[in-house]
């Protein structure tokens, strides 16, 4: 069954007509140690990576640029967060207040540096993790907390504003797949 808000945003940002090869979602869950929320599945089988309104860059397993593949920014963004962490930038209070939580990155925001994570908690199915944004070139973190996919059409939508997304929604979405990077 499709998430509801995966139905609302394909209504709202139609996906490619090519529909890209879904990945191994086994492996890739085994390789991040995570099973993954179904609403993110559902994004990338229907739309692949690429940018949503040239300002939500939605990571994808396999993607031939690392910067922009899911696998390779967990690994990368926990080495960051690990090192910003011990030298002394505070983390986030939801991270902090637990051992067993950690962020799993998902998105990129164009030209801002910064990131959306789900805060993965193992007393959590996947489908309750919420997003946290961290501004990327400072210590501030925000938590929404829905999914991915309510937290794009929120933006999209106007019902979820902050300075990151001043320009969104625009008169009309777009999503590219043929971004310079794919």
């Amino acid at each position: 069954m499709t998430h509801p808000s995966v139905t609302r945003l394909t209504h709202l940002v139609p996906p490619p007509e090519d529909r890209p090869a879904a990945p191994d979602w086994q492996q890739v869950e085994t390789t991040l140690e995570a099973t993954l929320p179904d609403d993110y599945k559902q994004l990338v089988e229907a739309y692949g990576g690429g940018v949503f309104d040239e300002t939500i860059w939605l990571l994808e397993p396999g993607c031939v640029d690392t910067d922009y593949d899911l696998v390779a920014q967990t690994s990368q963004r926990a080495a960051e967060l690990a090192e910003l962490w011990g030298s002394g930038e505070p983390k986030p209070t939801e991270v902090e207040s637990t051992d067993t939580a950690r962020l799993i990155p998902w998105a990129y925001l164009e030209s801002s540096g910064a990131y959306l994570y789900w805060l993965a908690r193992p007393d959590q199915a996947p489908a309750e993790w919420s997003v946290m944004l961290n501004e990327g070139r400072g210590p501030a973190w925000e938590r929404h907390p829905q999914g991915c996919a309510d937290f794009i059409v929120g933006i999209l939508t106007g019902k979820i504003r902050n300075s990151y997304f001043d320009n969104v929604p625009p008169p009309s979405h777009a999503f590219d797949p043929n971004s310079e990077i794919l």
